[in-house]
């Protein structure tokens, strides 16, 4: 095999793998953004027992409850994201961070607290 045939069958094969690569890669982002953000008051699990708790006077939400977190639309869960618990009527100390996150991060997070739930909205 020629060297212009290696790189050809090298270039397929890196094409075909990218989406599963972007998928990971976006996963990992979003895990990462969770701990940096989230984590200390919503737990590294995200259970709601950060280590910030113990001085707050609103516990955060557990977002491994499959219950309730099935019955928040994606996009409640985007704009809580985007703009703080008070645009969706819920804590004050949920710090809106569209202005840290992109879109598309903040897209990949909701995605992320569906597997944290193990759950998807259910409407009814």
């Amino acid at each position: 095999m020629n060297k212009n045939s290696l790189l050809f069958l090298g270039a397929i094969a890196l094409w075909t793998l990218s989406p599963v690569l972007s998928e990971t890669s976006l996963a990992a982002s979003a895990k990462n953004n969770y701990r940096t953000y989230c984590a200390q008051c919503h737990g590294i699990a995200g259970n709601g027992r950060g280590i910030n708790i113990r001085d707050m006077s609103v516990q955060p939400r557990n977002h491994t409850d499959a219950e309730y977190m099935s019955q928040r639309s994606d996009e409640d869960l985007a704009k809580a994201d985007k703009e703080g618990g008070l645009a969706i009527d819920k804590s004050v100390l949920m710090p809106p961070w569209g202005d840290t996150l992109s879109p598309s991060e903040i897209k990949d997070m909701v995605q992320y607290l569906r597997t944290l739930c193990h759950c998807k909205y259910n409407s009814q």
